[in-house]
């Protein structure tokens, strides 16, 4: 499971027009899961994210997390994350889940970390979506539950 996890001051996602999640100060999650992933990869992404630390102090030191700073946490299924273009120019999309398995992971991730006692909101699995955000230092950070990077 792979995860782009973005430090934003204002996020939200757009389905068709309509606004399906939306939040302030926290952390903009793209999540994509592959073929073997497991409940254990979502586990771990999720627990990971929740106490990663890369909001600022009161020094500007990067100490604290979302939780810490009350922020909220958007979440966007991206099975692109998995796109291999080391043999052309066109991506494969071979190690991307199928959907039934990536949307079960997906909102077992998103209960995950709603659990953690954050608020969560979310795109829509599976829809084309339009990601507007604002992008905080910027911060981005690169996750994989395999440990790649």
């Amino acid at each position: 499971m792979r995860a782009v996890i973005q430090r934003v001051s204002r996020a939200k996602v757009t389905v068709n027009g309509e606004t399906t999640g939306e939040i302030g100060n926290g952390l903009l999650v793209l999540l994509g899961v592959a073929t073997g992933d497991t409940d254990a990869d979502a586990a771990y992404l999720a627990e990971k994210i929740v106490g990663l630390r890369i909001f600022e102090d009161s020094e500007g030191k990067m100490n604290l997390s979302v939780a810490d700073t009350a922020g909220a946490v958007l979440i966007v299924s991206q099975f692109t994350l998995y796109g291999d273009v080391r043999r052309g120019k066109r991506p494969s999309f071979d190690a991307a889940a199928p959907p039934q398995h990536a949307r079960r992971l997906y909102e077992y991730f998103v209960d995950k970390i709603r659990t953690a006692g954050l608020t969560c909101e979310t795109g829509r699995f599976q829809e084309t979506m339009q990601v507007e955000l604002v992008n905080e230092g910027p911060v981005t950070i690169l996750l994989d539950s395999t440990k790649t990077f």
